[in-house]
């Protein structure tokens, strides 16, 4: 019994620090270090003659739908347009990506038939990126207008190799429940993401929009399924900092259903895995105590150990309870049912289009969870290649 009883205590610890201590302790240590430090001095950004030349980058494949919407945005961008230089990699489209992008001669067209992924296509691209640095979005997010000169003020720290912006996710109406799910995670996720920051580096940024100098790029392997993260950690791992700022965002819908967001977490949870093993010298405290800290509570725990210890809990909870441990194991179970309960609840009511926030959070957590496992599999199957399905948006 002693031997269950510790399992069921390792495993419950992993699980709440996770999801609720790391977020706890990162705030307490972000209070620490502004007591001692104080707060930095802001940075300023340069005058309009002084400001670096930037390449906007954009990697579609077949994205005809939403070009003339793109370019739209990229227009309304608050930076001068003789430095800002826009380049699409359009590697493997068949539709009419590249007509669209034809009818503006302003726009660098890359472009090779065959399609290797997103990761081949930013090899191919940045490749030949003449400028000192690179902002990176998706072709169906749209970035707001100051997000360019955010990018660059942050940059002027030179410690800082790249800069991560938020991702807002929109639902287009109160029956959009993946989007509601989805939006949820990143308002916590860029909470997060900001004491990480302000800590002393963001763990990765996302592909939405990001921006990294030209100089530190390295070509990664064509089967990386989450290029953004490998891209940015390994900056990190030469000794820069990633800092995070909500004054650059990228809005996109969030997926259609929770079909299309399941298509969407087991690719990220595939990537987390693989990510995980290549970044695997990062955790080693002797290199870098904070990042090994900060990677290991923010990434590695919930891509590979947690959603097994939350499993865990089920079978070790109910043996304890037949062999009587004790009152503290029978309410642990009892809320574990209800947590469950209250997660089926949900599945319910979304599948029968109606809406309950309080029932939704449990059943997407879990949700979540259970596409680290499918992940597994998509690791398995997608192993040698870069390409994958995208999730259709709402």
């Amino acid at each position: 019994m002693t031997t269950l009883k510790i399992l069921f205590w390792v495993c419950l610890f992993i699980t709440v620090y996770t999801y609720v201590g790391y977020g706890l302790v990162l705030w307490l240590a972000v209070r620490i270090k502004r007591l001692i430090k104080g707060r930095p001095r802001p940075l300023t950004l340069p005058a309009d003659a002084e400001l670096p030349h930037v390449t906007f980058l954009v990697c579609a494949f077949n994205e005809q739908d939403v070009v003339d919407m793109k370019i739209a945005n990229t227009r309304q961008m608050d930076y001068p347009a003789d430095k800002l230089h826009l380049m699409w990699v359009t590697d493997g489209s068949t539709d009419d990506t590249n007509l669209r992008l034809s009818q503006y001669p302003d726009v660098e067209v890359v472009f090779t038939p065959e399609r290797r992924g997103k990761t081949a296509a930013l090899n191919h691209g940045i490749g030949l990126v003449k400028t000192p640095l690179i902002v990176m979005t998706d072709a169906n997010t749209m970035v707001n207008a100051e997000a360019i000169r955010e990018i660059v003020r942050c940059m002027q720290d030179p410690r800082i190799g790249c800069v991560a912006g938020e991702k807002r996710v929109m639902a287009r109406d109160d029956s959009h429940t993946a989007a509601q799910g989805e939006g949820l995670y990143w308002r916590y996720e860029s909470a997060l993401k900001q004491m990480d920051s302000d800590l002393y580096s963001a763990m990765g940024a996302a592909g939405e929009l990001n921006a990294i100098r030209t100089q530190l790029y390295e070509p990664m392997p064509e089967n990386a399924l989450l290029d953004d993260f490998v891209m940015s950690m390994r900056i990190v791992d030469r000794g820069y900092r990633v800092a995070y700022t909500p004054l650059a965002y990228a809005m996109e819908y969030g997926s259609a259903d929770l079909t299309e967001e399941s298509k969407r977490k087991q690719r990220i949870a595939a990537g987390g895995l693989q990510s995980c093993w290549w970044l695997r010298g990062m955790m080693n405290p002797l290199r870098n105590a904070v990042v090994a800290f900060q990677f290991v509570s923010h990434r590695v725990l919930r891509w590979t150990v947690t959603p097994f210890a939350l499993l865990a809990l089920i079978p070790l909870s109910v043996a304890l309870v037949m062999m009587k441990a004790g009152t503290v194991y029978t309410v642990a179970w009892m809320l574990q049912v209800l947590f469950y309960l209250a997660a089926a609840v949900g599945y319910i009511l979304d599948a029968t289009g109606h809406k309950s926030k309080l029932f939704y959070v449990p059943y997407y957590f879990l949700f979540m969870n259970l596409n680290v496992f499918r992940g597994i599999r998509y690791l398995y199957t997608h192993r040698h290649g870069g390409t994958w399905e995208k999730a259709r948006r709402g």
